[in-house]
């Protein structure tokens, strides 16, 4: 019996274990050496177009583009928050603020800088965010699908990425900026005059006749979108939680460390803005005269509640 059970053993063909082939093209480099065969690098070089670029995936790219394209946006944020509220709070007088927002205005609301530093990173931004979801889904469907003899469907929730929380706040904050957009770009392009009609008094406007829907949107506007940039660059900075490097007990005192600082630092921002968008802008007043008639014409043309208003 034993003689039997080593001569099975010894029938067994010892074969050398190889990961590699298994292991995500994503991961490689994290996981094994970068040192190279100078007899297969020469038989086989590394293949770049003609631009330079290495081998990388689809998703290494839209990662990047949606990274860096977030660094464009905050940059414009940056002088936003400084005409809609770091001004105002200065100058405690919508007219006295006027004169800055006219004299900045055109370096982010004029051609060329609108499109750069808005419009082509905020739609870069999105695009990307959901072409890597798809990416990933389809990336998880052809391993796990093939592995267990699945036909992957491309609805199914089992190869969808989880939904992270700063995902979860992209969705949120895409409609809300879409419409802060449309609002204040898209409703005075439909009147003479157009982008020059509008201005720090056409946001009070709204806030004196309006101020519900006023507050509740620009509330909604702000809490959610700056928690959304501000967790963003906390995950570019590898600060999140999550990406603590920590062990055991150290690990969840820094994770609950980085929670406080990041949503201190969102709640911070956030109270900065609402002061002096609340507290001053919010707070000028009705447009007199035919200006002010000019703006209820503009707000009647929001979509299912303009009749309203």
């Amino acid at each position: 019996m034993a003689e039997d059970r080593r001569e099975s053993i010894m029938d067994l063909e010892e074969v050398e274990p190889s990961p590699v082939d298994e292991t995500p093209l994503e991961f490689k480099e994290g996981y094994f050496s970068s040192e190279k065969d100078p007899e297969k690098t020469a038989q086989h070089p590394k293949r770049t177009s003609t631009l330079g670029l290495g081998g990388h995936n689809t998703i290494w790219y839209l990662s990047r583009i949606q990274k860096y394209s977030s660094y464009v946006f905050t940059a414009f944020a940056g002088a936003h928050i400084a005409n809609t509220s770091i001004i105002p709070l200065v100058m405690r007088s919508v007219p006295e603020s006027e004169r800055y927002l006219l004299l900045t205005r055109p370096y982010y609301q004029g051609l060329p800088m609108e499109p750069l530093l808005v419009i082509a990173p905020l739609w870069a931004h999105i695009i990307s965010g959901v072409a890597l979801r798809v990416a990933r889904r389809n990336l998880n469907a052809k391993r796990y699908g093939a592995a267990g003899n699945e036909k992957p469907s491309f609805f199914s929730s089992h190869f969808w990425p989880k939904v992270s929380g700063i995902s979860k706040l992209g969705f949120q904050f895409t409609p809300l900026v879409i419409g802060h957009i449309f609002i204040n770009r898209g409703i005075p392009n439909q009147f003479p005059g157009g982008q020059s009609n509008v201005n720090l008094s056409y946001v009070s406007h709204a806030f004196a006749k309006h101020p519900v829907i006023s507050y509740a949107g620009f509330t909604a506007l702000l809490a959610i979108g700056i928690s959304h940039i501000t967790w963003g660059w906390a995950k570019w900075l590898g600060y999140t939680p999550d990406q603590s490097t920590k062990t055991g007990g150290e690990r969840q005192l820094e994770k609950k460390r980085r929670w406080y600082v990041i949503n201190g630092i969102a709640l911070a921002i956030t109270g900065l803005w609402m002061a002096g968008g609340f507290g001053v802008i919010g707070r000028g007043g009705e447009a007199p005269g035919y200006v002010g008639r000019m703006y209820d014409q503009m707000y009647q043309r929001l979509p299912l509640i303009g009749k309203w208003m």
